[in-house]
């Protein structure tokens, strides 16, 4: 069966009620769980999850809210989606043994480039956390051999050349074939994932990554937080049927 990672941006609007709209979601069938560390310069984030985590920001969001949160959930697949300035400014090694500490699986950092990822793979290593690797559908056949040399846990293809939560479509098949030739590690495809999309990016993909979706539930002020974890679950239960 194939697997889906949702993510969400925490503190939305408090820490309490990202523990329990999670659990729900994995409750519904999601596998592992992307937690987004609120950041001011979002670069690969289209609109949707750039709102939100401005408004985790004003609600005070600090880093000490995402261990929280993390230890609440101790025992799901968690993992820990950021920009690289918020880990630099904590410290690579004391984010790495709190992540790993709390059973984080794995960090994604878009802006972290393999040139510069390779200095820190002993970190990661020591820490019993996966670096996730990013492959685009312009990355050259070279280039991919090279990112995915050692590649844990899953790789993420993205979708389209552009940034999250965008209604757009390229065949991925080209660089799916690249990509598995490269590597035995899953791929799973990101960005612009919901229950709509969900079977055709997930074609020749082990997984799909769903964000844009649930932040947008998330941001909804006319629902409740009830009826928030009841859409946010019908849309889990809805992709997972999906991609089968």
């Amino acid at each position: 069966m194939k697997k889906l990672v949702g993510y969400l941006t925490p503190k939305i609007p408090d820490c309490a009620f990202t523990v329990d709209l999670a659990n729900a979601m994995f409750e519904a069938g999601m596998d592992s769980l992307e937690l987004g560390v609120p950041f001011s310069d979002p670069a690969a984030d289209g609109e949707t999850i750039e709102k939100a985590g401005r408004l985790a920001l004003r609600n005070g969001f600090v880093f000490s809210d995402l261990l929280k949160i993390s230890a609440a959930l101790k025992g799901r697949d968690l993992m820990w989606m950021g920009y690289m300035n918020p880990f630099l400014r904590r410290g690579i090694e004391k984010t790495l043994k709190e992540a790993g500490e709390l059973g984080v699986s794995a960090l994604l950092i878009p802006d972290l480039p393999k040139e510069e990822a390779i200095a820190y793979s002993p970190l990661f290593s020591a820490a019993s956390v996966a670096l996730i690797e990013f492959i685009a559908p312009t990355t050259p056949k070279d280039r991919i051999a090279w990112i995915l040399q050692n590649a844990k846990k899953f790789i993420y293809l993205v979708a389209y050349t552009g940034v999250t939560g965008a209604a757009q479509s390229e065949d991925l098949q080209g660089v799916l074939a690249i990509v598995k030739a490269a590597s035995k590690t899953p791929v799973f495809v990101g960005f612009g994932v919901n229950r709509n999309t969900a079977k055709e990016r997930a074609k020749g993909a082990d997984g799909v990554i769903a964000g844009s979706c649930f932040v947008k539930i998330l941001l909804d002020e006319t629902l409740s937080n009830n009826e928030k974890i009841k859409l946010a679950s019908d849309e889990t239960k809805a992709i997972k049927e999906a991609i089968g």
